[in-house]
């Protein structure tokens, strides 16, 4: 007979939660969810554009706030090179990205990410992006 008074708990890996900090993000870009970007981002975060310009946490929610940086969609293609070394890890991450950037046209750029995270009082965050073009 199954015991139903006891619940039973899910513990997803290091590597399961890096990887789905990367998707979440995805997700929360299209969908414009800056609280999920906010929880999920460290505060000291940057991300390092294919232009070479590095952009803040803050200035980089904002933007997606105002529009300035519009995501519309964001289509996975692979998760790679994952590594995990204590409380570092990173991964890379290629996905087929449709935005509007800075005021140019929609366009959708096959965009590889090199994520980076730190695992801080037990939580994974995302530390660091770096985007290029695969």
């Amino acid at each position: 007979m199954l015991d139903v008074s006891k619940e039973s708990v899910v513990r997803m890996t290091d590597k399961e939660i890096i990887i789905q900090l990367y998707r979440d993000e995805n997700i929360a870009i299209v969908q414009k969810n800056l609280s999920r970007l906010n929880e999920i981002l460290a505060l000291t975060m940057k991300l390092t554009h294919m232009t070479g310009y590095v952009q803040s946490k803050l200035e980089w929610i904002d933007q997606i706030q105002n529009e300035k940086m519009q995501y519309f969609a964001s289509k996975e293609d692979t998760i790679k090179a994952i590594q995990i070394e204590g409380n570092r890890a990173s991964l890379i991450g290629q996905n087929q990205v449709q935005a509007r950037i800075w005021g140019g046209g929609t366009h959708t750029w096959r965009l590889q990410m090199q994520m980076f995270y730190a695992k801080k009082n037990g939580d994974w965050v995302i530390s660091a992006q770096k985007a290029s073009t695969y």
